[in-house]
């Protein structure tokens, strides 16, 4: 077996993981110091910090019901495109398999549509 064929793919690691270590060594010594107390303070999004979650600490149901959407059709396009390159070669079994699949993610996003993820208001 020869390892030929990996040397670019290894010297784009190298590459990338060379870019990634200069740039984290280079940035103290050309990056700006003009440190005041705004910078140096913590930032949530506008909302000054708390040591207490505003409002109870409670999220609504509606963002676990986005994220489990988001992440139904991102596995379901992780699965697709692999089985669309190869589905000459899998023939009648990986369409039946395909079937089933899209049927359990159907279920999903019908639970998901069932309870309300996917109204914006």
């Amino acid at each position: 077996m020869s390892l030929s064929p990996y040397i670019p793919i290894i010297g784009l690691f190298a590459l990338a993981a060379a870019f990634a270590l200069f740039s984290v060594g280079i940035a103290p010594f050309v990056g700006p110091k003009r440190y005041n107390r705004a910078k140096l303070d913590a930032y949530e999004c506008g909302i000054e910090p708390t040591p207490q979650p505003v409002g109870g600490g409670r999220f609504p149901v509606k963002f676990y019901l986005t994220a489990m959407l988001f992440i139904i059709f991102d596995i379901e396009i992780i699965f697709l495109y692999p089985w669309a390159v190869s589905f000459d070669v899998l023939g009648l079994f990986g369409f039946v398999e395909m079937v089933l699949f899209i049927l359990t993610v159907f279920i999903a996003y019908a639970y998901v549509w069932r309870r309300g993820g996917l109204d914006w208001d």
